[in-house]
């Protein structure tokens, strides 16, 4: 769609494309608000001011629009779009190997134990090796440490993906 189209949408259909891109409800209203943008840079600019406005509880939520590393069912529903761009983020480690895949169901379990929320990370052109060693690296991070760098790979995500909104075809 282009910027124009996304500007004119109503509330409601311009909350579901931006839901797609990050379901933090409070983000997606603040964002809402800041419409109309003048250029998809002005909209990237205002979703990471947008984002840094948010805070844990806003987080959280917008970790549970996405499915854990390797699979392809998230906390709560996303919608076409969102499971479609999961899907393609996702590829490299849906290809992998049993080995790698079993390592990275094993990992993510012992994220959520550890951290209280899925490993949540940029996958869109890293390898299941890549997102696991990652992973385990993290591991070492303190929570509220943990916390801060899952919420950057969730505004690199929401970038990402109002790239791929405002280039998608109408």
């Amino acid at each position: 769609m282009t910027l124009d189209a996304f500007n004119a949408l109503p509330d409601e259909r311009a909350a579901e494309a931006l839901t797609a891109c990050c379901g933090a409800h409070r983000w997606v209203a603040a964002m809402i608000g800041s419409r109309p943008f003048t250029s998809v840079d002005a909209l990237v600019a205002a979703a990471n001011d947008r984002w840094g406005e948010t805070n844990e509880s806003d987080w959280r939520e917008a970790f549970d629009h996405h499915p854990r590393i390797g699979e392809s069912r998230s906390v709560r529903t996303q919608g076409h779009r969102a499971t479609a761009w999961s899907a393609g983020e996702q590829s490299q480690a849906a290809s992998a190997d049993g080995q790698i895949k079993q390592e990275l169901a094993e990992v993510n379990a012992a994220y959520e134990t550890r951290f209280g929320h899925i490993y949540i990370v940029c996958a869109a052109g890293r390898s299941a090796g890549e997102l696991l060693a990652m992973a385990h690296s993290r591991m070492r991070n303190d929570s509220a440490t943990e916390l801060r760098v899952a919420a950057e790979e969730q505004r690199k995500i929401t970038e990402l993906r109002l790239r791929k909104l405002i280039s998608e075809a109408t």
